[in-house]
């Protein structure tokens, strides 16, 4: 079965129970456990220009959410990959998903037609432990952060790469986003620039309580923004017209980057905004870049290293919920999509009798 939304109005939902079918090559693996988290959201949003909708097709006009998960080899038609393996990859929200794979030195890859244009990262599977973590939570928070973080650690990684473009503040949007906290956590290991979170009243004291931002500015109190210091915004939020306010305000602007968008209410188009004009970050770009200056190994262990030191840095400040069967996972889709999960809470979904 797989949960579906529809692409033209993401609040109408269903399942679909078309069974997948087998064939030479394939392994079907179920889906222990996946993520789900406001990125989620930025895929639906993000579906057809970034082609998230291509990754796991559906019938129009309804289409399959990418979710970061481990799923198991429970049945396999290919000689490489055996029953029982465990794999990290991404997954549709489903209970068992079919992949026509082909064996790789970390795991398999998705080779099928319709996947062929997207970047590696997003086609591979990772053999993963074959039991999960004695500490739950660990194996938990690992899956919640781990996608979000690389993106994150990626974007630190641009930045000084680019010497911060010049700038000593970097102004992070949506700041209680566990993809801002974790380019905040980076930015202050890196110690290069100040990071400084833009967030509502709502969430005012659990991102100052963080501790991983040098300064909390409220949207609604915008002035309080040092505009003439030399700036980078790298904006989560995705809404339009803060943005070209924060274009407006700042006086030595040097560069905007545009990563997500959890703020879904104000994405249309907010007119002209002033220079420099907003660039989108793609992950595997820079991913590509490192491995061929660092090789491939060498990235690994280095992103590796800090999602570990992160992961362990997240028991204080998120606690994780997990929510099994249809019904929960539907209004876990729906608490997201409407943005009434507390910052504070990591979620897990579940399809399958795996928990």
């Amino acid at each position: 079965m797989y949960f579906e939304i529809d692409r033209t109005s993401h609040a109408n939902w269903q399942w679909n129970e078309t069974p997948p079918e087998l064939k030479d090559g394939d392994v079907a693996l179920d889906l222990e456990a996946f993520a789900f988290t406001a990125n989620n959201i930025s895929y639906a949003v993000a579906g057809d220009m970034l082609d998230y909708w291509g990754f796991f097709p559906a019938n129009a006009p309804w289409g399959r959410v990418p979710v970061m998960g481990y799923g198991r080899v429970v049945e396999s038609r290919n000689a490489d990959i055996e029953v029982g393996g465990r794999y990290f990859g991404f997954y549709p929200m489903t209970d068992r998903h079919i992949v026509a794979a082909e064996n790789s030195s970390s795991g398999f890859r998705d080779i099928a037609p319709y996947r062929a244009n997207h970047a590696s990262v997003y086609r591979s599977f990772d053999l993963q432990p074959s039991e999960a973590s004695a500490e739950p939570d660990t194996d938990h928070r690992t899956l919640l952060l781990r996608g979000l973080f690389i993106t994150s650690w990626l974007v630190d990684d641009f930045l000084a790469d680019s010497d911060m473009f010049g700038a000593n503040q970097v102004l992070i949007t949506s700041a209680s986003s566990k993809t801002s906290i974790a380019l905040a956590h980076s930015l202050r290991r890196r110690g290069q620039t100040t990071a400084v979170g833009l967030t509502s009243e709502r969430n005012r004291a659990f991102v100052e309580g963080l501790g991983l931002y040098d300064a909390v500015v409220l949207y609604d109190d915008l002035d309080a923004l040092d505009h003439r210091a030399p700036s980078v915004i790298v904006d989560m939020a995705g809404n339009q017209t803060l943005k070209a306010d924060l274009h407006a305000r700042l006086a030595d602007l040097r560069y905007s980057c545009s990563v997500g968008a959890t703020h879904r209410e104000n994405l249309d188009d907010a007119g002209e905004i002033a220079a420099p004009a907003p660039e989108f970050f793609f992950a595997p770009t820079q991913i590509q870049k490192r491995s061929q200056e660092w090789g491939a190994e060498i990235l690994n262990e280095r992103m590796g290293a800090a999602l570990e030191e992160f992961v362990a840095d997240a028991e204080r400040w998120m606690t994780v919920a997990v929510s099994a069967g249809r019904d929960a996972v539907a209004e876990l889709y729906m608490s997201t999509l409407a943005g009434e999960v507390s910052p504070a809470v990591g979620q897990i979904g579940v399809l399958t009798a795996a928990e």
